[in-house]
């Protein structure tokens, strides 16, 4: 049975990929004739400024999940929803609580985007245990998980004792027209110009996950082979150290990072080629949109994703992650032998907003309440 409003219990912090894709999908929802609770933690990131006036809002006020589940029994308690969709960990073992605490049986689904085993693979045994034991103990109580990508199903699978046909696999809203269209404008910078070198493209938190320390120093390497430059945009705790690392290569009139950029797309459609570096994702959405706007890539293997992105290595090379060497060599390759652009965006077009929101709602609705 069809469900008119959908709830959805998340936190808006920063300026990174899951904001960005809760923003699609919850324009989806809209588009496809659904109203949208959005109970919000914290309220921190550009991208609520893009959520349509249809929406709403209802803080929860709080800045942190855990004490955010009195509130959140009180809505469940009060609205009664017919299902409730939770976007992370925590959130969604925030979200059991409050449905104990509020009587109701408020089906809950939780989205999953990160490949937690790498990610806390440099924490502590103590830290693992009690993240991984909570997960055990929470995840069987919850009445579906999707998962961004295959590894990341496998990987909580794995973790929380589950069945792997218990997570489905939906990947992200990515490619909406607006895209396109934001591609389609100007791009200021004065690199990417006519005329000018060769621009390499990276994107993302400037944070230990994207491993931007590899690529400045595989760029480098490229860099006395050919003319070229880099450019990583994003903010970060990271700065500091990649400055450092720029100068001490001799690199500073050939790397320059401007920054967040509130439309990076241009800089996506006028790059020679977009390189993710990273250690650990989910599904990497800048890379799933160099693809759509058919701009050559090359992505480390690491858990999960851009495997499943590139077809095993069909559509663009596949390094080891902290591979320097290797990752100067596919950008050597792929500058001199880019793909067809068509090829590239064939590959994602599972990728599609609407065809994603679909599936969602599928699964939403296969366990709302009657």
């Amino acid at each position: 049975m069809a469900i008119e409003s959908i709830a959805l219990f998340a936190s808006f912090s920063g300026t990174g990929g899951v904001e960005r894709m809760l923003v699609h999908l919850i324009q989806g929802f809209l588009e496809q004739g659904r109203s949208v609770e959005l109970l919000l933690v914290r309220q921190d990131s550009p991208y609520l400024a893009q959520l349509p006036k249809a929406v709403r809002r209802i803080p929860l006020g709080t800045q942190h999940t855990w004490p955010a589940v009195p509130p959140l029994a009180a809505y469940l308690r009060q609205r009664q929803p017919r299902v409730l969709l939770a976007v992370k960990d925590r959130a969604g073992r925030a979200a059991l609580f409050a449905r104990r605490l509020a009587g109701t049986n408020t089906p809950i689904v939780l989205r999953l985007g990160t490949h937690l085993s790498t990610a806390m693979a440099q924490r502590s045994r103590i830290e693992r245990w009690l993240r991984y034991g909570a997960i055990r103990r929470t995840y069987p109580k919850l009445n579906r998980i999707i998962a961004v990508s295959q590894g990341v199903a496998a990987d909580t699978a794995a973790i929380a004792g589950l069945p792997l046909e218990a997570i489905a696999v939906i990947p992200n809203p990515v490619i909406t027209p607006n895209l396109y269209r934001r591609a389609a404008e100007p791009c200021s910078h004065p690199w990417f110009r006519p005329g000018e070198p060769p621009v390499i493209l990276g994107a993302g938190r400037l944070q230990r996950q994207k491993d931007f320390g590899t690529l400045i120093r595989a760029f480098a390497r490229v860099r006395q082979k050919r003319p070229c430059r880099l450019v990583i945009l994003g903010e970060g705790g990271e700065r500091p150290k990649l400055e450092v690392l720029v100068r001490e290569l001799g690199l500073r009139n050939q790397v320059d990072l401007p920054g967040f950029q509130e439309n990076p797309y241009p800089f996506f459609a006028a790059a020679q080629l977009f390189v993710l570096s990273s250690a650990w994702e989910g599904s990497p959405n800048v890379l799933t949109e160099a693809m759509a706007l058919g701009t050559p890539v090359v992505a480390t293997n690491c858990p999960s994703g851009p495997a499943e992105l590139l077809a095993g290595g069909r559509l663009g090379p596949l390094v080891a992650v902290g591979d320097v060497p290797g990752l100067a060599h596919a950008i050597e390759h792929s500058l001199a032998h880019p793909p067809a652009p068509d090829q590239l965006q064939q590959g994602v077009a599972a990728y599609n907003q609407m065809e994603s929101t679909r599936r969602y709602l599928e699964v939403l609705e296969s366990v709302a309440i009657p």
